[in-house]
């Protein structure tokens, strides 16, 4: 049996999608805006939803009153996360069927649903139409005032004069952005204009299906987050091949707030060779080749956004983006990409070499990069003996780095999401001689034990595993098992906490009498356990020696979801110790703390992560000019000082980096560097 064991951050770009479809809706029209309701069908569809999700989640789960008001409360937050178009009056309307919703499920009452989105396109026209009001007179940039970036914890406004003001500012803010970007009124007026208007125009385009499948959402992940509703259409999206040969820039979007959100980066992707786009940057513009004109594209579908960045192989895009880095103070900026695919030899395994010197003690380390965990299946169904995977290319790799004598491995699992659950298995295979890697626990309580296929060890050498809060799944289930056989220590962050399974069920092959195309049911039944017994969902893997991180787990990870399944434990199975490394952290943590508070680059890399917390952290953005510019002026300086104060440093030699020829040359990543004196540390206390 093989599992898939899919990070999570591959499927967020699909969950909030609007999808456009060709069937037809029901609709009654009233005024330029259409009033929508749920087509005949739904009804039944929603209650067949329900079954499934009752029946077979592997969270057992009462829909009771409780749940009502999370359903609820989801709902409004999935329509306006950051208070900006529902009134006080709105919230006291619905506020009387916030324990009724359990009861709507059971009933196959959409009526509810379709209410509260009527109400909200009527708030959101509303609200551009004020744009249009405001946009007619430049703004005053002389005036000391704030503007709230997040409101998804402020009170809702009790009346049309108090929203007013928080959307004068929020279009100021976008005013100065633009103005301190170099546009005039005149061009800074005509953009959000246009901005707006298509805000309206994609919520006039909005079709009965949308809603059903936003409020079905609302439902399924009020009992997971993993567990989601997809309409036929997005259900054809969502089917990602395992080799991942994805057209555009390679990276995954999700609609957040009217922007168009980074929620991944794929490895080997054009977006990720050029180093310019980032998780979490905001797509705002979108231009073709050298010299097309800049679209923007705020407030746009995700899938139209999507198509306009996807093109021909080898063309240009030009992207407007605002980076996560510079916080609520970011200025757009453009940056230039060439579309490709995102193939598998671009993912594949890599490795390199890093020479230095610990102690007056020389040390080449080995490092193997793996960005995901692939395997080429349709070339192994086929019967292709050299077909690729995570397992055959990082043996290979092992085997040269023996040959070119390293000291030890380094295996980076950062930014790693997951991907085959049967090569995290074959993987730590390597480094261990037998035994179980995994356990299974399914819904029904049954615990299945995935076991080290191959009895042999192609290396029992000195090992580290690197990883971060952006490692995940099936990167959890091989650092995890890699820490309890005490086989190696880990490094790093805290990762992600992904640590359940998911199936997709198609509602069709549940009611073939319909002459309706059903959607599917991605739900979890499934979940994770290491081998000693803890799961790695919510918790992660929590490094031997912690280094520092910008996020916050409570921002982002599993951990971040107030629905995520707990943290639990089952009994132990049955495994034998490689060795036992952990009486040696403490020892290895002192010698860390002492070498990285001489390090001028670790230093600065602290004083970069203390940095953007406080930038992402901040919430009240003054819409003064001057002040703006100073402050802006400010940060940059502070930047350069540091780069420039680093920039002659390096203590770390990068001699091998990929294929052949070799190259010379410092490296700089000051992660990557540490871990491999972290590991040079544990040589010399192992063996001397």
């Amino acid at each position: 049996m093989k599992f898939v064991a899919r990070g999570s951050l591959f499927l967020l770009g699909f969950l909030f999608c609007t999808v456009i479809s060709s069937r037809t809706e029901a609709r009654i029209f009233a005024d330029s805006a259409s009033v929508l309701v749920p087509l005949e069908y739904f009804s039944q569809e929603e209650q067949l939803v329900n079954t499934v999700l009752t029946r077979y989640h592997f969270k057992k789960f009462d829909l009771n009153d409780s749940l009502s008001s999370a359903i609820f409360d989801r709902y409004i937050k999935s329509l306006d996360f950051s208070r900006l178009y529902f009134l006080q009056s709105d919230l006291s309307n619905f506020e009387v069927s916030r324990y009724k919703v359990d009861d709507f499920l059971i009933e196959g009452n959409l009526n509810l649903a379709y209410e509260i989105y009527n109400t909200y396109q009527k708030r959101l026209t509303e609200r551009i139409d004020y744009v249009s009001e405001i946009l007619q007179n430049e703004f005053d940039y002389s005036i000391d005032e704030y503007y709230e970036v997040r409101q998804d914890s402020a009170q809702w406004a009790v009346n049309t004069s108090e929203l007013n003001d928080i959307w004068r500012k929020r279009i100021k803010y976008d005013a100065l952005n633009l103005k301190l970007a170099g546009k005039d009124w005149s061009s800074i007026a005509e953009t959000l204009k246009k901005r707006y208007e298509s805000i309206r125009k994609a919520i006039y385009q909005t079709k009965s299906e949308d809603v059903f499948q936003l409020y079905l959402n609302a439902y399924t992940e009020t009992v997971d987050p993993h567990s989601n509703y997809l309409l036929p259409i997005t259900s054809d999206n969502f089917k990602i091949d395992m080799t991942r040969a994805l057209e555009g820039i390679g990276a995954q979007l999700q609609a957040e707030d009217d922007y168009t959100k980074v929620v991944e980066v794929i490895a080997g992707g054009p977006a990720f060779k050029s180093n310019l786009l980032h998780r979490d940057d905001r797509i705002i513009g979108v231009a073709q080749g050298v010299e097309g004109e800049m679209v923007d594209v705020v407030g746009w579908r995700v899938n139209d956004v999507v198509k306009l960045i996807r093109g021909p192989k080898d063309s240009i895009v030009r992207l407007l983006i605002l980076q996560a880095s510079e916080g609520a103070n970011a200025i757009p900026k453009e940056i230039k990409l060439v579309r490709d695919k995102v193939k598998l030899e671009d993912q594949s395994a890599k490795k390199q070499i890093l020479e230095f010197n610990n102690s007056d003690n020389p040390y080449r380390i080995g490092v193997i990069s793996i960005p995901a965990f692939y395997v080429d299946y349709e070339a192994e169904q086929k019967g292709d003996k050299d077909f690729k995977s995570t397992t055959r290319d990082v043996r290979k790799l092992i085997n040269e780095l023996q040959t070119e004598k390293v000291n030890g491995i380094v295996i980076d699992l950062r930014n790693n999401g997951g991907g085959s659950l049967s090569e995290a298995i074959e993987l730590t295979g390597l480094f261990i001689k037998e035994g179980p890697v995994v356990q299974v626990k399914q819904s029904n309580g049954y615990i299945d034990v995935g076991d080290d296929p191959d009895p042999e060890i192609v290396y029992d050498g000195p090992l580290a595993v690197l990883v971060n809060r952006f490692s995940a799944s099936a990167s959890e289930i091989f650092s995890g098992a890699i820490q309890d056989y005490g086989r190696g220590i880990i490094l790093g962050e805290q990762t992600y906490g992904k640590g359940t399974v998911q199936n997709l069920i198609d509602l069709n092959r549940m009611m073939s009498k319909t002459a309706n195309k059903l959607g599917q049911v991605k739900i979890t039944i499934a979940k994770f356990y290491r081998i000693s017994g803890g799961s790695t969902q919510h918790l992660g893997v929590v490094p031997d020696i912690k280094f520092p991180s910008a996020i916050d787990a409570h921002e982002f990870g599993e951990s971040s979801e107030p629905s995520a399944l707990p943290y639990d434990q089952i009994l132990a199975t049955k495994y034998i110790p490689f060795t036992n490394v952990k009486n040696l952290i403490p020892l290895l943590e002192n010698n860390h703390e002492i070498r990285v508070k001489d390090d001028i680059r670790f230093q600065s890399f602290i004083e970069d992560v203390n940095e953007n917390k406080q930038t992402r952290d901040r919430n009240s953005i003054s819409l003064n000019e001057d002040v703006r510019k100073k402050e802006k002026e400010e940060q940059d300086l502070k930047r350069e000082q540091r780069k420039n104060l680093v920039q002659d440093s390096g203590k770390v030699k990068l001699i091998e980096k990929g294929e052949l020829p070799k190259e010379e040359t410092t490296s700089d990543d000051v992660l990557l560097n540490e871990s491999a004196y972290i590991l040079s540390d544990l040589i010399y206390l192992t063996t001397g």
